[in-house]
């Protein structure tokens, strides 16, 4: 699969030829990271922490915290590969610091290392500095520590030439099993497509920055089809992956949702389908995944409007339920229920939510009984979910934070400030 590269210098994206040539400055990171995380995780690469000019913290921690980032460039220490780690980076890569020492004291699965190959050999210091060790003798060495290898081969990085298909079969083979990113002068879909077909990921810049690659096509280029239209199953999913109906895709129709950042699919009867370009129901596109036997798309949305469904439910199998549907009931409450409705009074008189979330709190601290227990989470659940509303937050930007949180490998310690041991001391006295 594709994992798009974001480049850092001097504080905006740039694409490099042979590391050292200025080609391209592409400008706000962010854009570009909003816009190549609709295909899935983004590789975000700090040339400046990796020269020793400086650093890009601050936009990368604010990448990590929006997007799915693994970060590289510069991550040489402990301390800042726990930074990095805690900050929510999906994982870090480790260049010339890797060795086992250093490795075994991080998370496997977080961990991948770069190793910068010119002509098989392993390069250093900005690719100037020979090694004298072949890429396969420092896979197995570091093997055991990682849960994959970034393998740049430099003689081609940022030249548009293609990259090495040659080499990368003997590199599936050495890294035995572990994941195998591939980068330097990869420029077509069909070299994606062989090198999924091989094991192997493709790590691009260059050619998505000019153009010679569109992002649509990168993503689709392993995707095959047992139908005889050729189309791509594709399954609607909400924030909260719930599934919304079924739709099909061609390169067409995802280029186009891709582009417009919308749910656009291909009708088996009317070709080219925005969804809700006639019923106002349209989609924000989040994301789009492809399945693992490369047959299937999943395309993940925040729906608008009265749902997707034809029948105006929010799926195809109906309304939502649990949290979600209390979300949307709520919502509707606060934007068009009667005035007098006990949810538009919670946020309309001062301090009584606040007050409500306080004794509900209270009163499932007090619960001891199954039965009462769930009636009384219930009872947060509601006038949390007023809160969030009334904020406009959604329940899935708090499940985009705790899992944020989950990323953390360093934590506190998470005693109860002194207030509150004293009043549960004090409860549980009387």
């Amino acid at each position: 699969m594709i994992i798009p590269s974001i480049d850092l210098q001097g504080g905006q994206a740039v694409q490099l030829i042979g590391g050292k040539e200025l080609a391209i400055e592409a400008g706000d990171p962010f854009a570009l990271a909003k816009r190549f995380s609709q295909v899935g995780e983004i590789a975000v690469i700090d040339l400046d922490a990796a020269m020793s000019k400086g650093n890009h913290r601050s936009i990368i921690s604010e990448l990590c915290r929006q997007f799915p980032c693994r970060v590289g460039g510069g991550i040489r220490d402990l301390d800042t590969a726990l930074f990095w780690l805690n900050q929510g980076a999906s994982k870090i890569i480790i260049g010339t610091a890797a060795h086992p020492d250093f490795l075994s004291q991080l998370p496997k699965d977080r961990v991948m290392v770069a190793l910068d190959s010119n002509h098989g050999e392993v390069v250093v210091e900005g690719w100037t500095k020979q090694t004298g060790r072949t890429v396969e003798e420092r896979i197995k060495e570091l093997a055991p520590y990682v849960s994959g290898f970034l393998i740049t081969f430099v003689e081609r990085e940022g030249r548009l030439q293609g990259t090495d298909l040659e080499q990368v079969p003997r590199l599936v083979k050495a890294v035995q099993g572990l994941r195998l990113t591939i980068a330097g002068g990869v420029s077509s879909a069909k070299e994606i497509a062989e090198l999924d077909r091989i094991g192997a990921d493709a790590q691009v810049g260059m050619a998505l920055y000019t153009g010679e690659l569109s992002l649509g096509d990168a993503l689709t280029a392993p995707l095959k089809s047992d139908r005889p239209d050729g189309l791509w199953p594709t399954i609607v999913v909400d924030e909260y992956d719930r599934s919304l109906g079924l739709a099909y895709s061609n390169r067409l129709s995802v280029n186009s949702a891709l582009t417009d950042h919308q749910g656009i699919y291909w009708s088996r009867k009317r070709g080219l389908w925005k969804k809700g370009a006639s019923s106002g129901a349209t989609q924000e596109l989040i994301s789009i995944s492809v399945d693992c036997d490369r047959d299937t798309l999943r395309f993940k949305v925040k729906q608008k409007g009265n749902g997707f469904c034809h029948l105006d439910t929010h799926s195809c199998w109906g309304q939502l339920h649990g949290l979600a549907g209390l979300e949307t009931r709520i919502h509707d409450r606060l934007i068009h229920a009667d005035p007098q409705s006990y949810t538009r009074r919670l946020v309309s008189e001062s301090g009584l939510l606040n007050a409500k979330l306080r004794e509900e709190c209270d009163e499932l601290i007090a619960a001891s009984r199954q039965g009462d227990v769930i009636a009384e989470a219930a009872d947060l659940f509601y006038f949390m979910s007023v809160k969030l509303a009334h904020h406009k937050v959604a329940w899935a930007e708090v499940a985009a934070e705790l899992d944020q949180r989950a990323l953390k490998v360093t934590r506190r310690k998470g005693d109860a400030k002194s207030k509150y041991l004293d009043s549960s001391t004090t409860s549980r006295n009387a």
